[in-house]
């Protein structure tokens, strides 16, 4: 269908949605006054990508690429998609982690064009003013940071944006959401960050970081603002710190459709690489002592999500709790334990049973574990020593060092095969490339958000969810586990190649969808089956046609 605009010249070259470059047609050219502005010869998409392709590959670093797609989605959105679609393997670590760390921390130094909406402190009073420009009439999904925990790198102020920017173009380009559906949003209250405060080139409110009252109360006008301009709208909360991811998302859940990728997706996708390791380790998760290094909120998502699952097992919450062994920054939490805050009450073990809080390797050496899990964002947090003892008491130990970047792995794939004699099972929350071992490859799977949080997103706009439920997360996590290529080889990564993950994205969101209609929590007409839903809703880079339209 062709695409009706009033632009011309200039105008139309500089809309990202509506540019194409060299590939407007001869006919285009006349219509809309390009000749000129374009270089004569007549182009196409493929013709582009290989082009944008040749450029890429000859970068030398990482970050230099990570500034060019920027670039490009912000000259030719379509052309970007497109290069994004069609070779996600090597995209993806580009535009999203590890990559994406290092463009928060630099975000000053490469920005450019608008893109998303920055939400300042000294703004405040008018935030309904900006979300009423008629730009943003077709957004239905948000993504939203305060920048204050980007990755494991902490405080990045205003270079938060490119969190959300990266969140969402994965949207589009693995869920298929069209962009103009998209809208990311840096809350800028300040920062504590005294690098980005100190640089010339910082493009944020050079302030220390807001907090209590007037903290809460930005938050609110900032939601209310949100519900009335888009009063269905899909909002994810984005890599805010410590108790504030909690207690935001436990404020507003009920209020609209919403959730905390770093809390939920986590979640899921952890849980999801837990289920395909049991079925290797030919285990059940009822049977397995679970320990857990790091509970932050990432932390604490997965182990209410494991405990759900060992409660759909049989498990009474009591016996279900009493599998999780928590360790924070001081050791085990125990009761009573003064360090604990915010949820991490709720996984204490009884302290007549412990004493004071001992470490990783005394509770590994106690309760003999099938599972560990690493959100703690300490390199080498796993020891060589409490990975050798928990190899002594399992055949096939299940490892997930999650934190990210790579800088902050608890440990990396190949040392956890060597202390294991190659018996691991691992999944990492950074990519790794896969281990040669015994002359086989070992491949590693990523435990990456990735693989939930576009399918999460499309599932709930083909339903119309008008809430997010525990429960379409554990259908998200249970769609991607049967995915997982161990069904057919026990040698396989843990969970499909990422550059699956258009396909990814509609299996998730297809079991998504059903479950909020189950849950009650649907307002879309489900007459239609779902499959049909998502095929007609699903956005394609592709070039369209354009139309001239008379200028108002």
């Amino acid at each position: 269908m062709p695409v009706l605009t009033s632009l011309t010249g200039y105008d139309l070259i500089n809309t990202p949605l509506l540019n194409k470059g060299t590939a407007f047609s001869a006919h285009e050219r006349d219509v809309f006054h390009l000749h000129g502005l374009l270089p004569p010869d007549i182009g196409n998409l493929d013709d582009q990508i290989a082009r944008r392709l040749k450029v890429i590959r000859r970068f030398e670093t990482d970050f230099e690429r990570y500034a060019y797609l920027r670039d490009l989605q912000d000259t030719n959105e379509t052309l970007f998609y497109a290069l994004l679609t069609r070779n996600l393997e090597e995209m993806l670590p580009l535009v999203y982690t590890p990559t994406v760390g290092e463009g928060c921390q630099r975000f000053s130094e490469i920005w450019r064009k608008p893109r998303g909406v920055f939400l300042s402190y000294p703004n405040k009073d008018r935030i309904a003013d900006i979300l009423a420009d008629p730009h943003f009439d077709q957004v239905r999904v948000i993504v939203v940071t305060d920048g204050e925990r980007i990755l494991g790198l902490g405080d990045q102020g205003a270079g938060g944006m490119g969190i959300s920017i990266g969140k969402l173009a994965l949207y589009t380009g693995c869920g298929g959401i069209p962009p103009e559906h998209t809208l990311p949003i840096l809350l800028d209250v300040g920062t504590n960050n005294k690098d980005r405060l100190d640089d010339p080139l910082y493009v944020g409110w050079r302030h220390e970081r807001m907090r209590g009252a007037e903290y809460d109360a930005f938050i609110e006008s900032f939601i209310s603002a949100v519900t009335a301009r888009f009063p269905h709208i899909l909002l994810q909360w984005e890599d805010f710190a410590g108790d504030n991811a909690a207690n935001l998302l436990a404020r507003y859940r009920d209020r609209l459709c919403t959730f905390n990728d770093d809390i939920q997706s986590t979640a899921a996708v952890t849980a999801a690489t837990v289920l395909a390791g049991l079925h290797v380790a030919e285990a059940e998760l009822k049977d397995q002592n679970i320990v857990m290094l790091g509970m932050g909120s990432a932390g604490q998502g997965i182990a209410e999500l494991l405990i759900k699952i060992l409660i759909e097992d049989g498990l009474s919450e009591d016996e279900a709790r009493a599998r999780i062994f928590a360790l924070g920054s001081h050791g085990l939490l125990v009761e009573g334990n003064a360090h604990m805050h915010g949820g991490q009450k709720h996984f204490a073990q009884p302290r007549g049973e412990w004493g004071d809080e001992p470490d990783l390797l005394e509770v590994i050496k106690r309760v003999r574990p099938g599972i560990l899990i690493g959100t703690a964002g300490k390199a080498g947090a796993f020891t060589k020593e409490a990975v050798r003892e928990m190899a002594k008491h399992v055949e096939r130990p299940i490892i997930l060092p999650l934190s990210n970047p790579t800088s902050k792995s608890e440990a990396t794939p190949e040392r956890l095969l060597d202390w294991t004699g190659g018996k691991a099972i691992i999944g990492t929350g950074s990519p790794f490339k896969p281990v040669q071992r015994d002359g086989r490859e070992v491949p590693i799977a990523q435990t990456n958000n990735a693989y939930i949080f576009p399918g999460m997103g499309l599932g709930i706009l083909v339903s119309g969810a008008d809430r997010v439920t525990d429960a379409m997360f554990m259908a998200a996590a249970k769609a991607l586990a049967g995915l997982s290529p161990t069904a057919k080889d026990r040698n396989a990564a843990l969970l499909p190649a990422l550059g699956e993950s258009r396909a990814i994205a509609m299996c998730i969101a297809e079991a998504v969808a059903a479950q909020a209609e189950a849950d009650g929590v649907a307002r879309l007409d489900a007459q239609a089956p779902i499959k049909d839903r998502l095929r007609d809703y699903v956005w394609t880079p592709a070039y369209r046609e354009l139309t001239q339209a008379q200028k108002s």
